[in-house]
C-alpha cells in the first residue's frame, strides 16, 4: 500500500534549541473546522509542546488559525488538543519526562493518507555554549564541502 504524505509544518527551530532523541508519531484529536485548516497549512507549531495529563497527551499552544468559511461553528486556535497514543507509550514518555528532566516537542504535522498526524521528539533544552559549538560544526562541515567541489 502506497502512504501518501503531505508535509504540513515543521519546527526548524527545535532542533537549534533542542537535543532531540527518539521521536514518535501520534494522531490529533481535531473538531469542526481545524482540519480544513490544516489542510489549507494554516498552522503553527514553533512555540507548541506535549504534555501529559491524567494518563492521555495532549498538545498545548499549537496554532490552528481559524478557517475563513467556518461561521459560528469555528474552532479555538490555541486550544490544547488531545494525541492518539498507545498506554504503553504515554507511561514510558511520562517516566522519562519525570526522571530524566527531558520535554516533548513537536517536530512536524503532516497529513498521512488524509489525516492528520504529529512527529514530536524527545528533547533535553541546549545552552548557549552548545547552540555555539553546534553552529561551529556546520559552518566547518559547509566550508569542506565548498573546498571538496572546488578541487573536482
Amino acid at each position: 500500500m502506497d502512504k501518501k504524505v503531505i508535509l504540513i509544518s515543521e519546527n526548524r527551530k527545535a532542533s537549534f534549541d533542542y537535543f532531540l532523541d527518539d521521536r514518535y508519531e501520534a494522531g490529533i484529536v481535531l473538531v469542526g473546522t481545524e482540519i480544513k485548516s490544516i489542510r489549507k497549512h494554516s498552522v503553527s507549531i514553533s512555540d507548541s509542546y506535549v504534555t501529559i495529563r491524567n494518563n492521555e497527551a495532549y498538545v498545548i499552544n499549537m496554532n490552528i488559525a481559524p478557517y475563513k468559511e467556518g461561521s459560528i461553528f469555528n474552532h479555538d486556535p490555541l486550544r490544547s488538543r488531545k494525541l492518539l497514543l498507545h498506554k504503553h507509550e504515554i507511561n514510558k514518555l511520562h517516566k522519562k519526562i519525570k526522571e530524566d528532566g527531558y520535554t516533548l516537542i513537536p517536530t512536524k504535522i503532516y497529513l498521512s493518507n488524509g489525516k492528520a498526524k504529529l512527529e514530536f521528539a524527545i528533547a533535553k533544552g541546549k545552552k548557549n555554549y552548545d547552540k555555539r559549538e553546534d553552529s561551529k560544526q556546520k559552518s566547518m562541515a559547509k566550508e569542506t564541502r565548498k573546498y571538496s567541489k572546488e578541487k573536482y
